[in-house]
């Protein structure tokens, strides 16, 4: 890869990861028109890894109360205490909504990456699912706090990612606003469920590289995952701080166009 591909691809990768814009409607954007060869399974890595690290960097306290409070319950399982906490309840709520994607992921794989990828799926996949974002914004409640039941319905729309063009970040904000939460907390949930996510992920393609027998370019590497990392944690900071007062509509607008943008080049061409 030249320095161009790499440095593309890895912000691509990372300002569109939590954005509600779709990551993959994107990469196929760089592919049309960059023109380039496949970037590798250990970019694929690499670039995951950045945007794993930069959440996990966001959310560095909330995850410092998850483990808190998990050790405080394994010391103490009989502790009523340690049940009650409120950072062990939200933590296993994120646990709860990770297991539908996880499951559909193991056995749609052969369908998510063959059939699932034309141009015309993520296309329409980019336009149906920015209408919805829009009809959720509009409905919106303002609860702060989540319960077993949404986390549980949030984790089934979560698996809707799976199809190209819908956006992992962009489907669970939908869902969440219209089981009537903030804008804010929506955004919050969805983003720690973006962690144990895109971990699997990382994790499955790490599996497939250990097949791969090309050797790793370790600059390359290097190169993407910190530029994926930190144009991902500037995104997750500047759209929680925003996304009450800006809404959604201006990433409605924005997928749009890109989904008419998409359709064109699949009648068209480049």
């Amino acid at each position: 890869m030249d320095w161009l591909q790499i440095i593309l691809l890895a912000l691509v990768q990372g300002i569109t990861e939590f954005l509600p814009i779709s990551s993959s409607a994107h990469l196929i954007l760089v592919a049309e028109f960059g023109s380039w060869p496949d970037q590798g399974l250990a970019f694929d890595v690499a670039v995951h890894l950045g945007t794993l690290s930069a959440v996990c960097l966001y959310f560095r306290q909330d995850l410092s109360g998850f483990a808190d409070s998990s050790w405080r319950l394994a010391r103490h399982p009989a502790a009523r205490e340690a049940w009650q906490d409120p950072r062990l309840n939200e933590m296993l709520k994120v646990g709860l909504a990770t297991m539908p994607v996880v499951i559909a992921g193991f056995l749609l794989k052969d369908t998510v990456e063959g059939s699932w990828r034309s141009l015309e799926t993520i296309a329409g996949a980019t336009i149906v699912f920015g209408l919805l974002l829009a009809l959720a914004d509009r409905f919106r409640g303002q609860q702060l706090s989540i319960n077993w039941a949404q986390a549980t319905i949030i984790g089934l729309a979560q698996v809707l990612a799976l199809v190209p063009g819908t956006s992992r970040s962009g489907i669970t904000i939908t869902a969440a606003l219209f089981l009537g939460l903030s804008r804010t907390t929506a955004a919050r949930f969805s983003f720690l469920l973006s962690i144990p996510t895109i971990a699997g992920a990382a994790l499955l393609t790490v599996v497939d590289l250990a097949q791969d027998p090309e050797p790793a370019r370790w600059l390359d590497l290097c190169l993407g995952a910190v530029l994926s990392g930190t144009s991902a944690y500037l995104c997750i900071s500047a759209f929680i701080a925003l996304v009450e007062r800006t809404g959604m509509m201006p990433y409605v607008i924005y997928r749009l166009l890109l989904g008419a943008g998409l359709f064109w080049i699949a009648l068209h061409g480049t």
